[in-house]
């Protein structure tokens, strides 16, 4: 299965207000494992960051003077997200500007060319309600070294959110790896020791009787409200 986390800077919090992406960042996930094959791309929105915004990733605009506008990098960055499922924090956020983007730039919007999108920031709070869920929190949470992150950058945090994401859904990966291993653990078995028989130890009159009287205590203690008396009635 291949994943893209992926994280977005911008000139300030609503694309319908005519701010802009400044920076852009996957990293690949396949199976659950980092390639190395990432993508990074500073650029050029042709307009100011917010004085809000800048405090956040410090872009200045000399600094992005000299980059590619994004309708120079999409059809890369297209090529890249090669029908990968998305995964980003606070999804409504990021889609909503690269959408306008990709609108700009005469092109479908992002859902077109890719599988599904997690919700990170969704999932948070699905696993951890009531609790804070941003980024440095869900570092901090799972124990994840977020040290160099003194400003917001796509790259950094794209990076940060993926091992973020591995550890939240670590469960699933578990009984998946479950699943498919457990026909090649017993074919093992079966040709290093044979089939294996389970030994059943059944219990004794004794200790038989003794868990009667002790179902006998609960159903008093209860009432007679124990599902097993109901059941044994119907």
């Amino acid at each position: 299965m291949r994943q893209i986390v992926l994280d977005t800077e911008t000139t300030g919090l609503e694309p319908e207000l005519g701010h802009r992406i400044i920076e852009i960042a996957g990293v690949e996930l396949v199976n659950r494992r980092f390639t190395g094959n990432d993508f990074h791309r500073y650029l050029n929105p042709g307009r100011e960051s917010d004085a809000g915004a800048l405090e956040v990733h410090g872009l200045t605009t000399e600094f992005l003077s000299d980059k590619p506008k994004f309708r120079d990098v999409a059809a890369e960055f297209l090529d890249y997200l090669g029908g990968a499922e998305l995964v980003i924090h606070n999804s409504a956020f990021d889609v909503a500007f690269l959408n306008r983007e990709l609108d700009l730039a005469e092109l479908k919007p992002v859902t077109d060319y890719c599988p599904g999108i997690v919700d990170t920031l969704r999932l948070a709070k699905d696993l951890h309600p009531g609790k804070k869920n941003s980024l440095d929190a869900l570092c901090e949470r799972y124990q994840i070294d977020n040290s160099a992150r003194t400003l917001h950058g796509a790259q950094l945090d794209a990076r940060l959110l993926a091992e973020v994401y591995l550890a939240m859904t670590r469960g699933q990966e578990s009984l998946v790896m479950e699943v498919e291993a457990t026909p090649a653990a017993v074919a093992a078995a079966e040709a290093t020791h044979g089939k294996l028989e389970l030994i059943v130890i059944r219990a004794t009159k004794d200790e038989l009787a003794e868990h009667a009287r002790i179902l006998e205590d609960i159903d008093k203690a209860s009432k007679g409200a124990t599902l097993w008396r109901k059941l044994e009635k119907a």
